[in-house]
């Protein structure tokens, strides 16, 4: 999909993408363990593609609350392979590496990823900002309060949008200023990272205020544990329907890029969002790009 300069929504038949996750490790929240194996993996990240994937994400480190760390290497043995297999079938979508080290992104831009979704927003390693600007390379900055394995230990806010929306105009300018095109920057305020289900809430609620930065926002509450809370305890995979109204609720407010495991679904959803708020409809069934 292609976004307007400047932010807001593009002009083209479906003014959002689909993100597909694909989680090559063995302790993600969700999926832990189910697409370790390259080939079971290469195998999914096509399934999303033919459900409608616009892009599909990449990644070899769980960023759950409470998961620990994992050596770049480690993290390429299990990418690398993933991201070789991928690259005769990816057609007109493409391929984002979720992760915050020099040394795994750099592998997956030379094996075709064209996006760097780094949840630290360049903290972790700076230089991973130059490395992205010499390749001419997207990335996606979110906001975390703290670090996956303390995150979640009673995060608080004054005003969590006014501090969220205030990191991530810090973490643009440092983009910007490392040499990154800003109509390459993707924002993702980080539902579920460092929030309490107030927060993300509240974050959802006021997402117009996010959007007013004037870039994408990627909006990532696929299966969280807040949607749970929310259902009477639903698990993980019980936990689509919540996923679809907060995208849905997202879409309305201004996000544009949605992060989800169930992608027929949510494409389908937001099909319908889309034909209803923007008073048209093309009958394509195309993801745009963004």
């Amino acid at each position: 999909m292609s976004a307007a300069p400047g932010g807001g929504r593009s002009n083209v038949s479906q003014p959002y993408a689909l993100m597909g996750i694909l989680n090559v490790t063995p302790d993600s929240f969700s999926d832990g363990g189910r697409f370790l194996d390259a080939e079971a993996a290469i195998a999914h990240g096509l399934r999303l593609l033919g459900e409608g994937a616009g892009i599909l994400d990449v990644g070899g480190e769980s960023t759950r609350p409470g998961a620990q760390p994992v050596e770049a290497a480690a993290e390429i043995a299990r990418v690398g392979p993933v991201l070789e297999g991928l690259r005769g079938g990816l057609g007109e979508a493409r391929v984002s590496i979720d992760t915050s080290k020099l040394a795994v992104a750099e592998v997956a831009l030379r094996a075709g990823a064209s996006i760097v979704n780094d949840v630290t927003a360049f903290r972790a390693e700076p230089e991973l900002a130059g490395l992205v600007a010499d390749a001419g390379a997207e990335c996606c900055l979110m906001h975390m309060l703290g670090e996956p394995r303390t995150m979640q230990q009673d995060p608080r806010y004054e005003d969590v949008v006014d501090e969220v929306k205030a990191f991530l105009a810090e973490r643009l300018e440092f983009a910007v200023a490392q040499g990154i095109d800003e109509r390459r920057v993707l924002l993702d305020p980080g539902i579920g990272f460092g929030k309490t289900v107030e927060h993300n809430l509240t974050l959802l609620r006021r997402l117009d205020e996010l959007a007013a930065l004037g870039r994408p926002l990627v909006i990532g509450t696929s299966r969280k544990s807040f949607l749970g809370k929310l259902a009477a305890g639903a698990e993980a995979d019980r936990r689509l329907p919540g996923t679809i109204a907060t995208n849905v609720l997202a879409f309305e407010r201004g996000a544009s890029v949605f992060r989800v495991h169930d992608v027929a679904a949510v494409r389908d959803a937001l099909a319908v969002a889309a034909a209803t708020l923007d008073g048209r409809w093309t009958g394509s069934g195309e993801t745009a790009r963004i």
